[in-house]
């Protein structure tokens, strides 16, 4: 167990805080505001937050969609460079804020933005990010990773950079009042799948972090669990609060990771345009089946912590976490999901292979011939 941990990002959280930002604000920063579709406008946020920028100097880019794509953001890019933007205030879940690092670390890049998303390039400045969360699910307000599209070779890739981790992140639960309920359930199953990653893979003798990563996966569990409460205000500062935890670092510090559901889920959202929540549930039961022989002990021990069942047998908790996602109206399978292309498989693939050799995986442990295996048994095939 070793690692290297530095959290630079001041969380303010607690239902009324939107209304403390402009403590967070810096003084003298040019700023731009970044949002989505204009939910925030419908809500009211935006009227809070153009008071907050009142004495700024401040202008905005809405329209950032999800699954942010560089054809989206890059007229944003331009407005920065255009109007000398020198800080991004980044309003939404996370795609917002992913746009928001693309743009930031872009800001600083003189050639082609995406060479920094494909790692052909390395991040090596990028403009300071704030951030006001209004969909729990990502952890992105707190971490330095950002997952961004190109819609014209229709790729999905994540990078990352400490540089890109927010300065501060405003979580006020308030604001997920008028989420419709598709966007908390994928908010619920994404915040799951993500804590799965950094735990379901094999023991490690690492008592803290396993032991928060099952605080996070019992959490969840109850607030699927509950969902038909999801209004309340326990319910959702719960859940903004387990989203955060769930990838803002420390339960993933210094353990193995696995990451290939989310690896070939981003090959369907790619492909079919398909929430990323909803790419989860349908990946990760093909997945731990697959993979049931060297995750056991982990689904195990995920069986009595966190389903409240010592001996449950591994392949029951994995129809224990199929249970929970059809509970929220998720599908586990491609075809539940509206897709019934008779060729799903060999596209989903062929996007695979696009990466180069496919070996997924803790320790690579997933070849091209057991990914292929994976993806037959969700497409149906």
């Amino acid at each position: 167990m070793a690692f290297d941990h530095h959290s630079s990002t001041r969380i303010r959280f607690g239902a009324g805080k939107l209304a403390s930002l402009p403590d967070l604000l810096p003084d003298g920063a040019k700023i731009l505001l970044l949002y989505g579709g204009g939910s925030i406008k419908r809500a009211g946020v935006y009227e809070t937050l153009t008071q907050a920028l009142a004495g700024h100097d401040w202008n905005e880019f809405g329209g950032v969609t999800a699954n942010p794509s560089v054809e989206a953001l890059n007229p944003a890019l331009s407005q920065l460079a255009e109007t000398g933007r020198d800080f991004i205030l980044a309003v939404g879940g996370g795609s917002v804020i992913d746009g928001a690092k693309y743009l930031a670390a872009a800001a600083h890049y003189a050639g082609d933005a995406w060479d920094l998303v494909a790692g052909k390039a390395r991040v090596r400045a990028a403009l300071p990010i704030g951030a006001v969360l209004t969909l729990a699910a990502t952890g992105a307000e707190a971490n330095g990773t950002a997952v961004i599209s190109r819609l014209s070779s229709q790729d999905k890739l994540t990078f990352r950079s400490p540089l890109l981790q927010p300065r501060f992140a405003v979580l006020d639960p308030e604001l997920l009042v008028s989420l419709p309920d598709a966007q908390l359930a994928n908010g619920v199953v994404d915040a799951f799948v993500h804590a799965c990653e950094q735990y379901l893979t094999y023991p490690v003798g690492a008592l803290v972090q396993d032991g928060c990563a099952e605080a996070v996966l019992r959490a969840l569990r109850q607030l699927a669990q509950r969902f038909g409460e999801r209004r309340s205000l326990d319910w959702r500062q719960n859940m903004m609060w387990a989203a955060n935890q769930a990838l803002s670092g420390p339960i993933g510090l210094g353990v193995p990771h696995d990451w290939a559901t989310h690896r070939i889920g981003r090959a369907l959202t790619a492909l079919y345009g398909m929430d990323h929540g909803r790419t989860l549930s349908i990946v990760q039961p093909s997945l731990l089946r697959e993979t049931l022989a060297e995750k056991a002990a982990k689904l195990s021990q995920m069986g009595e912590r966190v389903f409240d069942a010592p001996g449950m047998a591994p392949e029951r908790v994995i129809d224990s976490m199929v249970e929970l996602y059809r509970g929220l109206a998720m599908p586990v399978t491609l075809s539940e999901a509206g897709v019934a292309e008779a060729d799903a498989a060999r596209r989903v693939m062929a996007s695979l292979r696009k990466e180069g050799e496919i070996r997924l995986g803790e320790n690579g442990i997933l070849d091209e011939a057991r990914v292929g295996r994976i993806v037959s048994a969700f497409c149906g095939s």
